[in-house]
């Protein structure tokens, strides 16, 4: 009898452990609502090196024309986030904002580069890759920003970069509420603020289908 009680109990202890190690993951419609353009960063969050080297990791996975994989990857942790910072813009559709704000600034990048002279192929695998890599990011519990519009010779000469960069891609731990926002096709579709919250209009599913 005590042979048999023993053996029960650890057959009920395994069956626990085991349902201890099966982690769910967060579905890819929940990532990509989580996804948000993120401007603002828990500052008192540091991202490490080894969380950009996943976050890129993605590379060796996803498509690439021709498989030509030319893009290339600068990864830029807290220690060098002054050489980046002065030298970009966030949030062009509320420039009167100034973002970051103060103190919400990211401390971590990505500078993507090209290995060859940018064509429309070369726009087509960064596309893939950032937005590969901001679900990632997601999947971490961490944020990003795509950002085009920065001062491409200072962040070559501040990083001593030997390929030209195409986007830098900001990283940190978000400090922002945001909200999707269902619209149609004749609606703004230009981002704001309401509330503290930033609102986002996306084109609900039956616009964006073709009859």
């Amino acid at each position: 009898m005590a042979d048999n009680y023993l053996e029960k109990r650890m057959e009920e202890h395994r069956a626990q452990n085991s349902a201890k190690r099966v982690v769910p993951k967060s579905s890819l419609m929940t990532l990509l609502e989580k996804n948000r353009s993120t401007r603002g960063y828990d500052a008192s969050f540091i991202v490490r090196k080894d969380q950009l080297r996943r976050i890129v990791s993605v590379n060796s996975k996803v498509a690439s024309a021709r498989n030509r994989q030319p893009l290339r990857f600068r990864l830029v942790t807290a220690e060098e986030a002054h050489k980046v910072l002065p030298y970009i813009r966030m949030g062009s559709a509320l420039s009167e904002m100034n973002l970051p704000l103060p103190g919400h600034e990211p401390n971590a990048f990505i500078v993507v580069c090209s290995l060859i002279e940018p064509r429309q192929s070369t726009y087509i695998d960064l596309g893939i890759s950032v937005q590969s890599m901001l679900l990632q990011a997601v999947e971490i519990g961490l944020n990003g920003l795509c950002i085009m519009s920065f001062d491409k010779e200072r962040i070559v000469s501040e990083l001593n970069l030997p390929y030209e960069p195409l986007m830098v891609v900001a990283i940190g731990k978000g400090a922002e509420h945001f909200r999707l926002v269902d619209v149609d096709s004749s609606a703004p579709r230009d981002y704001y603020r309401e509330g503290g919250v930033h609102c986002v209009p996306k084109l609900v599913l039956d616009e964006l289908i073709i009859e």
